[in-house]
């Protein structure tokens, strides 16, 4: 029985939205946790995320450039290793991104130690687009009540599953549609599977008596910090981007995949 909790939902730097609805989010996914009788502290960053951990079975974490440091992935990683659980959403396999041009407008990310323990590594995604996804193991718990099959709209993450011991989700994208100049540089597309169209969308890793799970879904924004310049014509017809974005939370499979989590990380 999952009693207590910690949460982080914040961009970088502090008090940044990053492009993100983050109150939105964090609001979610305590509402969430609170109607299962989870007790929860929350932070914006994975600062004191030893102390933070001490008494949690269940870390949950939505962000858009912070992330663990080597010490701190370090200490996520014996939380796990002795029976903790993190559920890991949209951003986390994120992190640092380097400046590659003399402007500074297109960035990599930089592949650190925390991708490795999450098990997932963000390259990059399109204009925000609608999309199907396959569910890959509908007898995980995460999975009790969801569909096999989903219909959403969102960023389609391109995430090199990194170790997984289960791909969870999937979704079929032969090439990267974005736009020359749309978002983050990479050197290879190492999302796409061998079969040239399968891309991973969720993933797990089993560490000692614990895991994470990691599920690429999630953006959300509000007028107030909507960053994306246009949408894919599924979306809007005209490529507007809508000031108020809910995507995936709107969506009852998703948010019956919420509701099991708890369950997930008391199994």
């Amino acid at each position: 029985m999952i009693t207590n909790a910690h949460v982080i939902v914040g961009g970088f730097p502090i008090g940044s939205s990053a492009g993100h609805d983050m109150d939105f989010a964090r609001l979610r996914v305590l509402e969430m946790l609170y109607r299962q009788g989870v007790q929860s502290t929350v932070s914006n960053d994975f600062a004191q995320i030893g102390e933070r951990l001490a008494n949690a079975q269940l870390l949950v974490t939505y962000v858009a450039g912070p992330y663990p440091d080597d010490e701190q992935s370090k200490l996520i990683e014996q939380w796990i290793d002795q029976g903790g659980k993190w559920f890991a959403l949209h951003g986390t396999s994120g992190g640092r991104a380097k400046r590659i041009d003399a402007e500074g407008r297109r960035r990599q990310m930089v592949r650190l130690a925390h991708h490795d323990l999450l098990g997932a590594y963000f390259l990059n995604h399109p204009p925000v687009r609608q999309f199907k996804i396959k569910v890959e193991t509908p007898q995980h718990p995460l999975f009790k009540d969801v569909p096999p099959e989903i219909e959403v709209q969102d960023e389609l993450y391109l995430i090199e599953p990194l170790g997984v011991d289960q791909v969870l989700m999937t979704t079929e994208l032969p090439e990267d549609p974005s736009p020359k100049g749309f978002g983050f540089h990479y050197d290879k597309d190492t999302s796409l599977q061998p079969d040239g169209k399968t891309r991973v969308l969720g993933t797990e890793r089993n560490i000692g008596t614990g895991s994470v799970c990691y599920i690429a879904l999630g953006h959300t924004h509000s007028p107030t910090n909507n960053s994306q310049p246009f949408v894919d014509p599924s979306v809007a017809k005209d490529g507007t981007t809508p000031s108020t974005f809910r995507g995936a939370w709107d969506n009852g499979a998703f948010n019956q995949l919420l509701e099991n989590v708890c369950a997930w990380a008391s199994a």
